[in-house]
């Protein structure tokens, strides 16, 4: 027999969710079919989906690859400093993404090193590689701080262990740590993928928001309302939306193994 205060929680859940689920469902009943089709092979969108996959997986490679080291490295060592880089690398988390924007355009564009770069025929801003610098810098600080709680769950018992057994650190690091952390691995690879395929307002600084050049799907959202296509840019929330759900279903599938697995460590 549930309690009325039981009942009470599940009736403000129930009821929350649903109009979550109402809001987020009715850009789904604004276009028509037709509409959608019509915008989904597009030249246009076609060229968003293919540069959002593109660039996102780019940055998201990058990042993972940066985050393995650098989550370990607040995890295990000691050095001058910790407390404060860990504060910076968590700071983007705590302000407005347009923030790191503003940011990254001053410091790559001619206020900053873009003048140098531009002397030696580089250009960081107003293309992709502004796009993947931008997806970088949003993603990284969320990427690193899932797997920093990975690596904590995970005991430095082991590790001493197979350290003691004659193991280099580098055996063990690859043979050991990250074996342990997989699963908490998978996850940020697909929270950082799904994080910069939505990257919007940092993007929209440094990409420049171009159309057919710099328009990943996010930002098609913001051209095409901007021109009154509301056909184009509902029919790109809508893959943002079907992203975003594929990518909350595959975390609740592994989330609680990855818990369960890093608390048995």
């Amino acid at each position: 027999m549930r309690s009325k205060f039981e009942w009470l929680f599940i009736g403000i859940t129930v009821t929350v969710t649903l109009i979550f689920f109402a809001v987020i469902g009715s850009m789904f009943l604004i276009t028509s079919v037709d509409g959608f089709i019509s915008s989904l092979f597009s030249p246009e969108l076609t060229y968003a989906i293919g540069l959002t996959i593109g660039t996102s997986l780019v940055s998201a490679t990058i990042v993972v690859i940066c985050c393995i080291p650098m989550a370990y490295t607040l995890s295990r060592y000691d050095f001058p400093l910790k407390k404060l880089f860990k504060i910076i690398l968590d700071l983007p988390m705590a302000f407005p993404e347009i923030v790191i924007g503003i940011a990254l355009l001053m410091f790559l564009g001619s206020y900053g090193i873009g003048g140098i770069l531009n002397t030696l025929g580089i250009e960081l801003v107003f293309n992709s590689t502004g796009i993947i610098i931008a997806e970088f810098f949003v993603a990284l600080p969320y990427a690193i701080k899932m797997l920093h709680s990975t690596f904590n769950y995970i005991d430095p018992r082991y590790e001493f262990v197979s350290r003691s057994l004659g193991y280099s650190e580098v055996d063990t690091f690859f043979n050991i740590t990250l074996p342990l952390s997989k699963q908490g691995l998978f996850a940020t690879i697909i929270i950082t993928i799904a994080r910069c395929i939505g990257t919007f307002a940092a993007v929209l600084f440094v990409g420049g928001g171009i159309l057919m050049k710099t328009d990943t799907l996010a930002i098609s959202i913001y051209l095409n309302l901007s021109t009154g296509d509301i056909d184009m840019a509902i029919t790109s929330g809508i893959l943002l939306v079907i992203i975003s759900f594929i990518t909350i279903a595959i975390m609740e599938k592994y989330a609680p193994e990855t818990y369960n697995n890093q608390k048995s460590v």
